[in-house]
């Protein structure tokens, strides 16, 4: 019974010396930190006083700083060789990419409906190409879309609206890049798309009025505004026959159930 015990004792305090040796999870010092962060605030913003536009900007600011320092800590740890510190910080910055970041003034991520898309730019139509492509390969695989991919093409689609203002690809790549917003159920960008499509090009072939109607009707449930622009879709898009038979479905029940006000 004796020699039990003893073994028993052993066997604890090896396991409790090999348990020593493992990677720090750094565990203990995420929930101090959280501790702290919970009770140590050292700004106060007055939400009452400050305009919206101010304080995004200021977020942005401090986002764009803790990302920057986080990369020079990373760098740092990976310099003096401590590793368990640079899994840390990676993981605090792998957590950090996880988490949505929206643009809270939607207005100012768009170009303004001034634009006119008029002038042919070789280098603005090799973007957009790009960027249709980039789309396609995201979409190849049918049901399982690449969505990485998807927001390269998007990115894309934007630095060509950013980047050459004045070509006649914008109104495209307004529309395309919508239609990718509207996949990641960003409703209200992908409105505001659609509705510079028409707006930079009246001309335009796309059916941006009835696509902006229907995420009006169906998402943002504002029919008022969405009959208006079913009505500019009967008149002016290119619309496929079910869409213009909705269209029409969506004019005569709304303009009986209901009064823009």
């Amino acid at each position: 019974m004796a020699r039990m015990t003893l073994s028993a004792i052993i066997v604890f305090s090896l396991a409790v010396m090999a348990g020593c040796t493992e990677t720090d999870s750094g565990k203990a010092q995420l929930r101090a930190d959280r501790v702290k962060r919970a009770t140590d605030r050292t700004e106060v913003i007055q939400t009452s006083k400050d305009r919206e536009t101010d304080i995004v900007e200021q977020m942005a600011f401090h986002r764009n700083a803790y990302r920057t320092h986080l990369e020079a800590l990373i760098k740092h740890y990976r310099t003096v060789g401590d590793y368990n510190k640079r899994q840390w910080a990676q993981a605090e910055m792998a957590a950090l990419d996880a988490i949505p970041q929206y643009n809270y003034i939607i207005e100012a991520h768009v170009a303004g409906p001034d634009l006119r898309a008029s002038e042919e730019i070789p280098e603005a139509d090799n973007l957009y190409y790009l960027a249709v492509v980039t789309e396609e390969q995201a979409k190849k695989l049918g049901i399982f879309t690449n969505k990485e991919q998807l927001r390269v093409a998007l990115d894309r689609y934007n630095q060509l609206i950013r980047e050459y203002p004045t070509s006649d690809k914008i109104d495209d790549a307004a529309y395309n890049a919508a239609g990718i917003y509207e996949y990641f159920k960003d409703y209200s960008i992908a409105l505001l798309y659609y509705q510079r499509v028409y707006q930079w090009n009246p001309d335009t072939n796309y059916p941006a009025r009835y696509r902006a109607a229907r995420i009006l009707d169906t998402k943002l449930l504002n029919r008022a505004d969405a009959l208006e622009l079913y009505k500019l879709a009967l008149e002016y898009d290119n619309l496929t026959a079910g869409q213009r038979e909705l269209a029409r479905q969506k004019v005569d029940e709304y303009s009986l159930g209901i009064r823009p006000q």
